[in-house]
């Protein structure tokens, strides 16, 4: 009789084909399922999956777990990825990742890997090709299968530094290079930040060519794109009009959009949004969906339905997070990071930021001084703003707090506290984006099209470092979609 490793017994099977779930007992062999039938008995480890559910892994197609795989704790920072039931996901997303490097600018590269993370000790990398940096991970061993998307950031980097000049037709054949040798190495594709730097500088001149050598790969063109305001439709147009010209499938990558009010209402209607949201935790509210938000979605699926290769993801939370440096205007970006953090303690530079911000309009594109297609310290304002990480213990006690309240202990105002964090943290300071409270279920509903709709995928966008606070969604991505949206809103079948 066969001898299994593992043998579950009993469990209702939801095996991800669509097929109704069936109850069965699966056997494992060495690492593999070896049998799925009735009455398997014969294992040295049997477990009892009776009134309980069995599916495959889930797969998180857009996170930041590449940033942490490589390091020998990896394990322990990880496993809340494991333990809410992701088995592979996909890094290398929004433009950022760990490889290629070019020894030219390695050290740039390393920076700016190094602002998005904290501690530098953990980023010295040992490699240069993406092949490497997959053959470091092969002798390391993983906790989680790993993918990997080419970060156009890093292409850039390594082809012409910090520069923020338009790319010239050599840089171009440079970051072509490392594409296709990372795209031969394994890679699945390639992603964007275009709404970051260094990659909001890249125009289709540049983006069109590295599209067509992912086409050319069968690979995905995954983008974080330019706006997710009031300019959202023009991002959107610039991802499918690329598809169009150069044949690659697009994802467009966590779905959202956020209103931008008139800055007369703005206190009011933020104002409001609390009000409601607190009332929601005691009587369930009506809400209605984001009107814009649905029209995109009709618009993306029937592009999806004439056959365009459009992929969509999105996050189930009203939170969102990234480096406080997408804050500031395009141009006070150039140069290094060390070069922003001396501009910041120039009292008339940093006042030219500030006017920059409160005067800056949302024009499209983000390439001109006073210009960017989304200004978030404006959109929100600092009230819906939280720490998320920084690595000085003297700050630490402010993580998960609203800039506005922080600026209020300190005795400073909102954007003075902004840029002294910078200082004080050396540039390494993240934030959540929460309107209201971090996870705040009354927020989400407004999003919930986007989480329902079916052709988005679910993910986590997470970064986890071991130190901070990390997204919700990095310990309840999954659980919750299921818990929320199919047993207590039965917006989802199972």
């Amino acid at each position: 009789m066969y001898q299994f490793n593992i043998i579950i017994q009993n469990a209702t099977i939801y095996d991800g084909s669509g097929r109704p779930p069936y109850q069965s007992d699966i056997g494992i062999k060495d690492g593999r399922i070896a049998a799925i039938e009735s009455k398997l008995n014969a294992g040295d480890r049997i477990i009892d999956a009776r009134n309980l559910a069995l599916c495959p892994g889930f797969i998180d197609i857009h996170s930041h777990a590449d940033l942490t795989i490589h390091l020998d704790d990896h394990p322990q920072i990880l496993s809340p990825l494991l333990r809410q039931g992701v088995t592979t996901f996909v890094g290398g997303n929004c433009g950022m990742g760990p490889a290629p490097l070019d020894d030219r600018y390695r050290h740039d590269a390393v920076m700016y890997v190094q602002a998005m993370q904290g501690e530098s000790e953990q980023y010295d990398f040992q490699w240069t090709s993406i092949a490497d940096f997959f053959l470091t991970l092969e002798k390391q061993g993983m906790i989680l299968n790993c993918g990997y998307l080419v970060p156009h950031g890093m292409l850039r980097i390594a082809s012409k530094g910090l520069d923020n000049s338009t790319a010239s037709r050599d840089e171009i054949n440079h970051m072509s290079h490392y594409l296709q040798s990372g795209l031969d190495a394994g890679a699945l594709g390639m992603s964007t930040g275009l709404m970051y730097f260094p990659g909001l500088n890249a125009d289709s001149q540049e983006l069109a060519p590295l599209a067509r050598i992912v086409s050319k790969y069968d690979g995905v063109f995954a983008s974080h794109i330019r706006s997710y305001s009031n300019t959202i439709i023009n991002a959107i147009d610039e991802m499918i009009s690329l598809s169009q010209l150069t044949d690659v499938r697009v994802q467009i990558s966590h779905l959202f959009h956020m209103p931008h009010v008139h800055p007369l209402i703005d206190a009011p209607f933020r104002g409001l949004l609390r009000m409601l949201s607190y009332v929601n935790r005691y009587v369930t509210l009506p809400i209605p969906e984001d009107n814009k938000l649905k029209n995109i979605l009709l618009q993306l699926n029937e592009q999806i339905q004439k056959g365009m290769p459009i992929g969509i993801d999105v996050m189930p939370t009203s939170t969102g997070f990234t480096h406080i440096l997408a804050f500031f205007p395009p141009w006070a970006l150039l140069g290094s990071r060390q070069e922003l953090i001396h501009r910041l303690t120039d009292p008339v530079e940093r006042q030219n930021i500030y006017q920059a911000i409160m005067t800056g309009k949302s024009i499209w594109p983000h390439r001109d001084r006073n210009t960017w297609s989304m200004n978030f310290f404006k959109i929100l304002g600092f009230r819906s703003i939280h720490l998320m990480s920084v690595i000085t213990e003297k700050n630490k006690p402010f993580e998960g707090m609203s800039l506005h309240d922080i600026a209020k202990i300190r005795g400073q105002k909102p954007f003075d506290l902004v840029c002294d964090l910078l200082l004080e943290e050396e540039g390494r300071v993240l934030i959540f984006i929460a309107p209201t409270t971090i996870g705040d279920e009354f927020v989400e509903q407004f999003s919930a099209c986007a989480v329902c709709d079916p052709n988005t995928s679910i993910v986590t966008d997470t970064i986890m470092f071991g130190f901070g606070k990390p997204s919700h969604l990095f310990y309840d991505c999954y659980p919750k979609l299921i818990s929320r949206y199919v047993k207590k809103r039965k917006a989802l079948d199972y």
